[in-house]
């Protein structure tokens, strides 16, 4: 018989109580929705009028939908592949045994993590615009990468120093045990468990990442994929539809991302489950001064016992190796 560790299983009376809750959020839910789609029906906002555009015009995603969607991910992408290597320096930098690089590192990330996204592209906008010599047109685009990359890289700091700290001590005492370097532990052994681990966060916050590039759009005039439903609007007044249109892309470009997350974390745990590969220490050796040599790490080839398990061997036809 199976039995919840969280929860007791719940007798005849309050399955019947959750069915009866159920319900009636499913039918407070539908009346709501109902009321929406009647006061838009009512303000003409459901009117095929409103919706034509998106069919007939072509211009309405060649001049605003389209390029928006390419300066959002645009926006991202440069924001992504500069804020995770740096999150993933500034976390491992938090565990250092040296305080000089380990104090500076939890300075920043507590000082960039603890200010909002929002005030941080405005601050980066006003030094570009003072400070250096970039572009009007370009400087949103600096500004709103700057920005995300500043804070998403603090918080994914935070995310790889979970990670790590979160596996079993044991693992870390047996690497040094057998002579292996810190720099070592952490690549070879802490790293490569601790992605898996960690791939849920980061996925989370590369959606974060995507979404809040529309912030650059509404305070700094970035020309990303809201602001695109804000021009749409100005000339079809038809904001209930923009906007649904727009929300519908961010839908599609987030599933995209996380189904890509999910397949690599995926093959990840594949990798990890059928290779054979075994880490090993060579041996301290002597120099020719007498000085003893650090070790090394070297893969080991996985052990082949079966015939045909290694490329290139076959059985022979009597069954024997």
């Amino acid at each position: 018989m199976s039995s919840s560790v969280l929860y007791d299983v719940p007798g005849p009376r309050a399955r019947s109580v959750n069915v009866l809750l159920a319900v009636l959020f499913v039918l407070v839910l539908g009346g709501a929705a109902w009321w929406v789609l009647d006061t838009m029906h009512d303000e003409g906002q459901l009117a095929a009028d409103k919706w034509k555009p998106f069919v007939t015009d072509g211009r309405v995603w060649t001049t605003f939908l389209l390029p928006g969607l390419w300066a959002t991910v645009k926006a991202a992408l440069l924001a992504i592949v500069i804020a995770l290597p740096l999150g993933a320096v500034l976390g491992i930098a938090r565990m250092s045994d040296h305080s000089w690089v380990r104090v500076p590192a939890g300075a920043v990330v507590e000082f960039f993590r603890a200010i909002p996204v929002l005030i941080l592209m405005i601050f980066a906008n006003e030094a570009y615009a003072r400070f250096t010599d970039v572009e009007p047109d370009n400087r949103p685009l600096y500004a709103v990468v700057t920005a995300l990359v500043l804070y998403n890289a603090s918080v994914l700091a935070e995310v790889v120093r979970a990670g790590v700290q979160a596996l079993p001590r044991g693992q870390t005492d047996a690497a040094l045990a057998v002579g292996m370097r810190k720099s070592q532990l952490m690549l070879y052994v802490l790293l490569p468990q601790a992605v898996t681990a960690m791939l849920p966060a980061i996925l989370s916050q590369l959606v974060v990442i995507v979404k809040d590039t529309a912030l650059g759009g509404a305070v700094l005039g970035y020309s990303e994929l809201m602001r695109s439903a804000g021009l749409i609007n100005a000339n079809y007044a038809n904001l209930i539809a923009s906007l649904t249109v727009v929300a519908v892309i961010y839908i599609v470009l987030n599933y995209l991302i996380t189904s890509f997350a999910h397949w690599l974390e995926a093959r990840i745990r594949r990798g990890k489950r059928t290779t054979g590969a075994v880490l090993t220490m060579e041996p301290h050796e002597q120099t020719e001064a007498g000085q003893p040599t650090l070790p090394t790490v070297k893969a080991l080839e996985p052990p082949h016992d079966r015939p045909g398990d290694r490329p290139g061997d076959q059985p022979n036809d009597q069954g024997q190796t």
